[in-house]
């Protein structure tokens, strides 16, 4: 039986953020016949758009916990929000990674926020009925030539919830909500939608993607950017749409957030994705509603020798999918009577003083009397897979004198973080049905 947490998630249109800067030619046979790669940087890196020289690191962690809460938060049920929506919640501009890509014919450049959490592929259109403010040209669909708009009585049109016929009743048109207030309304079409790949001088071009061109658009979107890549388990989804061509496989190896590397991350596709060698273990995908999010189980955590078991404290009456995972939430949430024994079990493992995150969002901290502290060894055991973390990003260093948990209690949505996914190399299998984990040096990819 699913989890009164997970029973509140089906009623909900709810979001994750999982944002990449690709840095965008093959066809997309050409490409695929050995996979391909992308670069995903983070949004606080050097190469982003959002960087500012001017923040110390502590700044920059500090910012990404904020964005923490915030998607966290967007999990939960909203009375405001339709179930039945396309789209789950979302903080808009809320990503850890940035994508950058190319559509139509000939290519415009594309800055969105790719998002494991949500579905559909949008960007700002002309002509605007409300666009928000964005810095580069909008995109002008009669400038391609490849661009096609869908008929409302065509099978794409009816794999999108919460679409209807324009009227002249000739196309279909999308909307999408999202739990801050942001929405997106337009034209469901289909282009031509290029990336740039790592593996190849050329870049991968994907002929008649579905996606979504947004005539009516505002909310916390910023100017820098323009709408959202769909990387969830959704049908209209990128990752969706490539399915069979990539043979349902997708990876990222995301380097730490605490790195002072910068490499950037990486997202593969297809044979380039396989995960497999030593140390790798793999736990099966659970079907959960939404199916736009990707939900595992978790049986329980070990700190040390210390193994704490998830069953009669997470509050739910089954574990399976009780968890997801989510590379754009930082930080790792638990149910919060399991999360107060793992957070006393690590502290009996560290003999500190302790101190207070002054932002109060999380609650183990520590005042390090040097660079470096004996941080207990901590595993995941999802089901059929035993997940050693990162010793350097379970805890982070928030300031210059606290170095916090990297965990927090949550009673209402657990997900597995982008910090203890950190050093990963994180396969998504989705004809198999499995997520798969192999320690990796990510800034050796």
């Amino acid at each position: 039986m699913a989890s009164p947490h997970h029973s509140l998630l089906s009623l909900a249109a709810s979001a994750t953020t999982f944002s990449i800067i690709l840095l965008c030619c093959f066809t997309l046979i050409e490409a695929l016949n050995g996979g391909f790669s992308v670069d995903l940087i983070h949004r606080d890196s050097p190469d982003s758009p959002f960087y500012n020289a001017s923040e110390t690191h502590s700044q920059r962690v500090a910012k990404a916990l904020r964005r923490s809460i915030n998607r966290v938060n967007h999990f939960k049920p909203s009375s405001s929000v339709s179930p039945n929506l396309a789209q789950t919640d979302i903080i808009s501009n809320s990503g850890e990674y940035l994508m950058k890509y190319s559509v139509g014919t000939p290519p415009v450049a594309i800055l969105g926020v790719a998002d494991t959490g949500s579905d559909l592929i949008w960007l700002q259109c002309k002509p605007c009925t409300e666009c928000y403010k964005q810095a580069a040209p909008i995109f002008d669909p009669e400038m391609s030539t490849t661009y096609k708009s869908i008929s409302c009585t065509s099978s794409q049109c009816e794999s999108l919830r919460k679409t209807s016929c324009s009227n002249d009743g000739t196309s279909c048109q999308y909307s999408v909500s999202y739990g801050d207030k942001s929405f997106s309304n337009g034209d469901l079409a289909v282009d031509t939608f290029t990336l740039g790949s790592t593996t190849s001088d050329r870049p991968v071009s994907l002929p008649e993607t579905i996606i979504g061109c947004g005539h009516d658009n505002n909310g916390h979107f910023d100017a820098k950017g323009s709408g959202i890549v769909g990387l969830g388990g959704g049908t209209v989804s990128l990752v969706s749409q490539l399915s069979s061509s990539i043979s349902g496989k997708f990876s990222y190896c995301l380097v730490p957030l605490t790195s002072r590397d910068e490499k950037s991350s990486k997202l593969k596709f297809g044979s380039e994705a396989v995960v497999s060698g030593p140390g790798t273990v793999s736990t099966p995908l659970v079907p959960n509603s939404p199916d736009t999010f990707y939900f595992l189980t978790l049986e329980a955590m070990s700190v040390g020798s210390k193994r704490l078991e998830l069953s009669g404290s997470s509050g739910s009456g089954g574990l399976e999918g009780n968890i997801i995972i989510d590379s754009g939430t930082t930080v790792t949430t638990l149910p919060t009577e399991f999360y107060s024994e793992f957070e006393s079990a690590v502290a009996e493992e560290i003999d500190l003083e302790r101190g207070d995150d002054p932002s109060q969002f999380l609650s183990l901290c520590y005042k390090p009397t040097s660079d470096s502290i004996e941080i207990p060894s901590i595993t995941a055991h999802f089901t059929g897979a035993d997940v050693k973390l990162n010793p350097d990003t379970t805890f982070i260093q928030i300031n210059e004198e606290l170095l916090c948990l990297a965990f927090r209690a949550n009673q209402e949505i657990t997900i597995f973080g982008n910090l203890a996914q950190s050093n990963l190399l994180v396969g998504y299998d989705l004809v198999k049905k499995t997520v798969s984990f192999k320690p990796t040096d990510c800034t050796k990819l």
